[in-house]
């Protein structure tokens, strides 16, 4: 087992895929490598929701070891999953502490740098090249089924990145994208999200919107890309909080056979274009009616017409490693909730310094719907503050649906600890506030009129505070009973 101080030295070296597994490779329990032989088609999903998927995977599932498949059916290459479905993996990864994550990005969000362009000579990902029409994704690329009802396989770590066609903005975001042919992807873009910004405006000048998609990256390029607004408006470039994490710039490379640039260091690369005014169903070949699992805990609805990729070139490494997330499940709460989680922490810190102390954005809500706030009362005036301090994080991110208050004394990482602080400082009729008729994240099944009359249309929600946080004024009245500190040591040995 290695000491803490070679830890940290090589979590520091880490810039790709290759140097996580390694570093992870030598800490116990936190990789599982198998040469069992595995079909992409459901059944390594079927695996690894076993082994480390995590909430909302539905029971019995856990939270685990990241898994390599080494021995995948009918391929060459290697998938491997969970690498961030852990928040004590991700803080080993990032050179930092479970309740130090969000703090660890508002770092690097202050002290950004601006991702480099290497040559193509230097870039790992082009030591192999596939050119269109001599290519088949659905031969070279593993890309998992993850249920029987999915609308086909999917890549779902994909890293897009293109620019606006007329600023030359930058962009990097994760989409889902399912292989509609041996050249063609489908790709879903949630309203709003700026590369489909990009796409827009690309189709209303009858152009094709050059994209590229990087595959199998360095933990931190994926935390960084799933930053989103206010934080990171349109034209922010994602990879330079990547750079801020890693204190050094993120490499970038020029594709082989569009006008764009992919992550030098990835495992593999997809270049193409989104065709103008095409648009493909999602589930054409399956007619399962269904997308995939999504991270509310179900499966997303197919998309009756989706933006369609032409695929001119796949780049990659010599014995690629394909990565991919088992959803739904903790590796999405980690990737969605952290970024989250700081965004909160910096409007919050803004409005009203010192009394914020913590965020988390719980698994149950997929590190989108669901944050848990540890609020510091100083006085009688902070009293109402907490809750100003939950109608700022609503603003911080729009797709909240539910906050939970709770006092410093909380572990807001203890499931069991919040819910206690919801059992004896929370009375339903005083401790709740309902925000009702306000714009949420669409895959939310909850929210429809045939659910809730105060539901006028599909997307509308009812926000809701638990303020579980005891009224400053009877605060001697809730003090934790105290235990003495005691040496554990001396009583394991």
């Amino acid at each position: 087992m290695l000491d803490l101080q070679t830890r940290c030295t090589l979590a520091k070296d880490i810039v790709d895929l290759r140097s996580a597994l390694s570093y992870l490779s030598t800490i116990p329990n936190q990789l599982l490598t198998t040469r069992e032989p595995v079909d992409p088609h459901a059944e390594l999903a079927g695996v690894y929701k076993l082994i480390g998927a995590g909430i909302p995977v539905a029971p019995p599932t856990r939270i685990g070891p990241a898994m390599l498949f080494e021995n995948v059916k009918g391929y060459d290459m290697q998938v491997v999953t969970g690498v961030l479905a852990s928040r004590e993996r991700t803080a080993l990864l990032l050179n930092s502490s479970v309740e130090r994550l969000p703090f660890e990005l508002l770092r690097a969000l202050n002290q950004a740098i601006a991702p480099v362009v290497i040559p193509q000579s230097q870039a790992p990902c082009q030591q192999v090249i596939h050119h269109s029409p001599d290519l088949d994704l659905r031969k070279l690329i593993p890309a998992p089924t993850n249920t029987l009802q999915d609308a086909g396989p999917y890549f779902n770590l994909g890293l897009l990145r293109a620019e606006d066609p007329e600023t030359k903005e930058a962009d990097v975001t994760i989409h889902r994208l399912c292989v509609q042919g041996p050249d063609l992807l489908s790709v879903y873009f949630v309203p709003g999200r700026h590369i489909d910004q990009f796409r827009i405006k690309a189709e209303r000048l009858g152009k094709p919107l050059p994209i590229s998609i990087s595959m199998g990256l360095d933990p931190a390029v994926y935390l960084a890309a799933c930053f989103e607004p206010p934080t990171t408006p349109l034209g922010f470039d994602e990879l330079t909080i990547a750079g801020g994490l890693r204190q050094r710039p993120i490499e970038l490379v020029d594709c082989v056979s569009v006008a764009a640039k992919a992550i030098a260091h990835a495992e593999i690369v997809i270049e193409g274009e989104i065709l103008p005014q095409e648009r493909i169903r999602e589930d054409i070949h399956t007619n399962t009616g269904y997308a995939m699992p999504e991270f509310p805990g179900y499966l997303g609805k197919a998309q009756a017409a989706l933006p369609i990729i032409r695929v001119k070139a796949v780049t990659h490494r010599h014995k690629p490693i394909l990565q991919t997330i088992i959803g739904p499940g903790e590796e999405h709460t980690n990737l969605a909730g952290i970024p989250t989680e700081a965004s909160i922490f910096r409007l919050v810190e803004n409005s009203m310094p010192g009394r914020l102390l913590n965020v988390y954005a719980h698994s149950a809500g997929g590190g989108k719907y669901l944050a848990i706030l540890q609020f510091r009362k100083s006085s009688i005036r902070d009293e109402g503050r907490q809750r100003q301090a939950a109608l700022t994080a609503f603003a911080a991110f729009s797709e909240l649906k539910h906050i939970i208050l709770v006092d410093e004394d909380v572990n807001i990482f203890d499931t069991n600890d919040v819910l206690w602080a919801m059992t004896t400082r929370y009375q339903g009729d005083v401790s709740t506030i309902f925000i009702p008729g306000v714009r949420c994240h669409p895959l939310d099944p909850s929210q429809s009129p045939e659910f809730s009359p105060s539901i006028t249309a599909e997307g509308i929600s009812c926000k809701t505070i638990f303020d579980c946080t005891v009224p400053y004024h009877l605060r001697d009245k809730f003090q934790r009973a105290e235990f003495i500190e005691v040496d554990l040591a001396r009583f394991l040995s």
